[in-house]
């Protein structure tokens, strides 16, 4: 993927656009669900750093979201610190953990590190359901968010929190956009696409691997503990391998390698989500509300749909779209 890529910067800068729009005309609901959108982009771009451009195919990274959250979590609820050193602690704990494992995940590929983060992912999930210090199955609740009054701010007031949550957002984006442009992403894009050569002409293929696993777990300890906050609650679910399967959709649907449609992806997912298990939405279009009840099935087939018939997601298509129409004649590369 070039790394001045107009495409990118015309995405970029229209859910910037989008999101301003929306949090001045949102009402209490819409700002919720514009801070759950903010929170998995984060997430998704996390994981599209090892998905699009290290090769990394992982179906546990749920286990560091939910790491995240349960830190935020146990250290505000339990040991009374303020929610802004819990999330330095949520992403130094994601961080750990990640480093710990990574040191030997990262040494398989294919289908073996899919498999084992997978099952790594369903450890941490069958923990956190038998751990009765964290509420077990019916999780914790109580996580108050940060504390925003020295800006003369309520983070519990809907508008704020996901201001916040935005920002955030924004930030990890133009964090990793750095990094990946770096002479470190340029190394980690090459390992992706030929890492028997990276590793003949000198790299460190594992070492940077490792960087880049760490890297991943940290920003997804930080949407977890964002989660923590804009819930209040936290439980096992958090860990499970669905939510795994779900982020990697949003990253599938927004184009791979392009941290912009991870963010895009997590977008489309979170309103189709809210959309299709809405029964008004199903009544506007003259079908029963209770075929509200069927958005999985929905959302499923239209992710399928994505993979036949637009496998580079978003991205991809409107770089095929501005090509057809000669706007682009940049190669993609």
């Amino acid at each position: 993927m070039s790394h001045h890529d107009p495409i990118q910067r015309v995405i970029a800068l229209a859910l910037v656009s989008l999101s301003i729009w929306y949090w001045f005309s949102a009402d209490f609901f819409g700002h919720e669900v514009l801070a759950e959108i903010a929170v998995f982009a984060i997430f998704a771009m996390s994981l599209d750093l090892l998905v699009g451009y290290t090769g990394l195919v992982s179906l546990g990274h749920a286990a560091f979201l939910a790491i995240g959250a349960y830190v935020t979590a146990a250290v505000t609820v339990f040991l009374g610190w303020p929610v802004s050193v819990a999330i330095l602690a949520s992403v130094a704990a994601s961080s750990f953990i990640a480093l710990l494992l990574g040191i030997f995940v990262v040494r398989v590929k294919g289908v073996f590190f899919i498999m084992v983060t997978l099952a790594t992912g369903q450890i941490v999930y069958a923990y956190l359901f038998k751990a009765r210090a964290f509420g077990g199955d019916n999780g914790m609740s109580g996580t108050p968010r940060i504390e925003l009054s020295w800006l003369g701010l309520d983070a519990n007031e809907p508008a704020v929190f996901s201001a916040l949550t935005l920002l955030c957002a924004l930030v990890v984006y133009l964090l990793l956009l750095r990094i990946v442009r770096s002479p470190f992403g340029t190394l980690l894009s090459a390992i992706h696409h030929n890492e028997n050569r990276a590793r003949s002409l000198g790299c460190a293929v594992h070492r940077y691997k490792l960087i880049a696993f760490v890297m991943s777990g940290a920003v997804a300890g930080l949407a977890g503990s964002l989660t923590a906050q804009h819930t209040g609650f936290v439980s096992p679910d958090l860990a499970f391998w669905t939510v795994s399967g779900e982020v990697l959709i949003m990253v599938i649907a927004g184009g791979m390698g392009t941290l912009v449609g991870a963010a895009c992806g997590a977008t489309l997912f979170i309103l189709a989500r809210h959309t299709f298990s809405d029964g008004a939405f199903w009544s506007s279009l003259g079908l029963p509300s209770s075929t509200a009840e069927y958005w999985q099935m929905v959302l499923g087939l239209i992710f399928i749909a994505i993979v036949l018939f637009a496998s580079d997601g978003v991205h991809g298509r409107l770089r095929w779209v501005c090509q057809k129409l000669g706007l682009l004649r940049t190669p993609n590369v």
